[in-house]
């Protein structure tokens, strides 16, 4: 589960998925909180072919049946586990609404000091981020407003050297059956896979990335 990371910039954004020259009034928190307003990257509703374009949303998928767009309930990851069942989730995972949710780095907390202590995660290259999600658009019938939103995919890391680290363990279960999550980092090759493959291509991409790709340690302040 991940509550916190920051955007890269813009030109990083421009850079690494040659998207051309975004709007400049696009714009987003320099850090993301779940309900901020965050870039994400998807295949252009307006070319018929394919191409990338890059949106700015809230982060918390507003779905279909919502009735306002600040939403009670956490909305900012997704299990992918159940993807095709997940009432907010089934319909854009069906239609293939699959985006790449860039991020310089993000937060996760480690508990194994027996307090919290904040670790952050880059990739060793130094390139950004491309984590796997999903996004929606949602009409307010009252006032016709278009509201763009999205949400985080995670997987479950009991048995992921790094990622199991993380989040604070229930003393009550089995150390393989905590449910610990990670988001699910793409490679650059699967990009395109996954923007504009189907459900199937899509589902061979939701895996844990190798440990190697990690640059993670505590937060320093």
């Amino acid at each position: 589960m991940c509550n916190r990371y920051r955007p890269p910039s813009r030109a990083d954004i421009e850079a690494e998925w040659l998207i051309g020259n975004p709007p400049a009034s696009q714009l987003w928190d320099e850090v993301l909180f779940p309900r901020g307003q965050g870039p994400f990257i998807r295949s252009s509703r307006d070319d018929a072919a394919y191409s990338r374009e890059l949106v700015v949303g809230q982060w918390g998928l507003i779905p279909w049946f919502a009735k306002e767009p600040k939403l009670k309930y956490p909305t900012n990851n997704a299990r992918s586990e159940e993807l095709a069942i997940k009432a907010s989730y089934k319909h854009p995972w069906a239609r293939g609404q699959r985006c790449i949710i860039p991020a310089a780095d993000f937060d996760e907390p480690n508990w194994e000091s027996g307090k919290n202590v904040w670790w952050r995660f880059r990739r060793a290259d130094g390139s950004p981020w491309g984590l796997a999600g999903l996004w929606n658009t949602w009409t307010d019938k009252a006032t016709g407003e278009v509201h763009e939103s999205y949400t985080l995919l995670t997987l479950n890391a009991d048995a992921d050297p790094l990622m199991s680290r993380m989040h604070k363990p229930d003393p009550k279960l089995a150390v393989d059956q905590q449910d610990k999550r990670s988001v699910i980092p793409l490679a650059p090759a699967d990009y395109d896979q996954w923007l504009a493959g189907t459900v199937v291509e899509a589902t061979e991409l939701l895996r844990l990335a190798d440990t190697a790709w990690f640059d993670a340690g505590p937060v320093v302040t």
